[in-house]
């Protein structure tokens, strides 16, 4: 029986820990997740050199945790973006197809989930599950009013795009779609109750 898996949010702290899953994938070692955090260009220069890990290490030193790690057994497996959409440069509706018809008004209070890495050893285990749910946790521990995600659509087939996640695992988890906006790809919403 697996060790069970452990969830909790990233901040400095946890910088160390994240690095070596990013080391162990062979875009998450140069991307850093900071692909939907600022322009195209500025991405592809930070690719190598390092440009993107300290991008990312500036953001995360920020007051609010840049993501969620999964581990077992003390050793990382997965990790989740997760912020408001205001973090994410790429979810501006005038320069991201996928979210041009939302509300700039609430970029601040609703949470973006762009990218689910999980270590290939640990794949179809319930790690994304669990990072989507421990999002999901962190958005509301910090107001939000909804968190969204930009999944694959139900039948696409592209692993080489998978790191945004599937329709059918934010299904699960009570995501409703609201929008198709772009092919193979859908937009879906989890409405936080307020108290």
């Amino acid at each position: 029986m697996p060790a069970e898996l452990e969830t909790r949010p990233v901040g400095p702290p946890e910088l160390g820990v994240l690095e070596r899953l990013f080391a162990s994938e062979r875009t998450t070692r140069h991307c850093w997740c900071t692909a939907f955090c600022t322009s195209r260009a500025r991405f592809a220069a930070g690719w190598f050199g390092g440009g993107n890990r300290r991008r990312f290490e500036a953001l995360a030193g920020g007051e609010l945790p840049m993501g969620v790690l999964a581990s077992r057994d003390g050793e990382p497996v997965g990790w989740g973006a997760a912020g408001p959409r205001s973090r994410y440069l790429g979810a501006d509706p005038a320069r991201h197809p996928l979210l041009r018809d939302r509300s700039r008004a609430e970029d601040g209070m609703v949470w973006l989930l762009p990218c689910l890495v999980v270590h290939a050893d640990h794949r179809r285990r319930g790690v994304n599950h669990a990072l989507v749910e421990a999002a999901i946790a962190l958005a509301r521990s910090h107001g939000a009013v909804a968190v969204e995600g930009w999944p694959l659509a139900a039948g696409e087939d592209r692993p080489a795009d998978a790191f945004v996640g599937r329709e059918q695992l934010f299904a699960e988890l009570g995501f409703q779609q609201v929008d198709r906006p772009a092919p193979g790809r859908v937009l879906v919403r989890l409405d936080l109750p307020t108290t």
